[in-house]
């Protein structure tokens, strides 16, 4: 499965994927934008069964922002009914796949039906170690930046830390991602070169690549693509190119 020019002694630990241009492919075939989030779900199985065949330990995938919900109320009710979907259906290829499902941002707020099928799938999955596939639903880096400072500023108040030595790593540990780590490649699809409310805090050293082709039609050559331009480059880290060759 491994392309020929992927080393696979340089393969990042986390992917991350920005999975955009949905609306823009269904409106290229004439059908509503909905039409485009259904074949999307193609490019999320093909995505996450290549990066767990390559040996990926994590992929997370924004799903839905906070910005989303101004979207029109019968794309936001069909992309909730959609993800209701698409977990039911995967269950059984996550779990033969032995994949785990987590999910990142204000899950409260997600419709009861959405949110009881989440849980669902990461009840079903809990258990399984081959990889993690991370769904960023409702999510916003703000949001979650700003919840955390919320957390540290309780426990501050409860004698529980103290703000005065507060490190990076501590901040870190407050998020919703403090159990994974932070992606070393960003992924975001339809020519846009934007982070978009993403992962602000976690992608501070992460290598980014942005690729014309939209998300339906994204598959596990496109992917491959990335990792190959990734292990192209030099990961230094604020060192120079000479501290990194006597390191490694």
């Amino acid at each position: 499965m491994l392309g020929s020019d992927i080393n696979p002694d340089n393969l990042p630990q986390h992917i991350a994927i920005i999975m955009d241009g949905n609306g823009r492919w269904a409106k290229l075939q004439g059908k509503p934008r909905v039409f485009g989030h259904k074949h999307g779900v193609t490019a999320v199985r093909e995505v996450t069964e290549a990066a767990a065949e390559l040996g990926i330990k994590y992929l997370t995938l924004y799903a839905f922002s906070t910005e989303n919900w101004s979207r029109p109320s019968i794309e936001v009710n069909a992309l909730m009914s959609l993800l209701v979907e698409t977990v039911r259906k995967e269950l059984a290829t996550l779990n033969k796949n032995n994949i785990r499902l987590m999910a990142i941002g204000d899950l409260s707020k997600l419709p009861d039906k959405t949110r009881e099928s989440l849980y669902e799938g990461i009840e079903n999955t809990r258990n399984n170690t081959r990889m993690t596939l991370v769904l960023a639903l409702n999510y916003s880096a703000r949001w979650e930046i700003v919840e955390a400072a919320k957390k540290i500023a309780d426990a501050s108040i409860r004698k529980e830390i103290d703000p005065n030595v507060l490190e990076a790593q501590d901040f870190s540990n407050y998020l919703s991602t403090r159990d994974i780590p932070d992606p070393e490649l960003l992924i975001r699809t339809s020519g846009e070169q934007r982070i978009s409310n993403f992962l602000l805090w976690q992608i501070a050293y992460s290598e980014l690549f942005f690729t014309p082709v939209l998300w339906p039609d994204f598959r596990k050559e496109h992917f491959l693509a990335a990792i190959t331009d990734y292990q192209s480059r030099e990961r230094r880290f604020g060192k120079t190119s000479e501290q990194i060759l006597k390191t490694s």
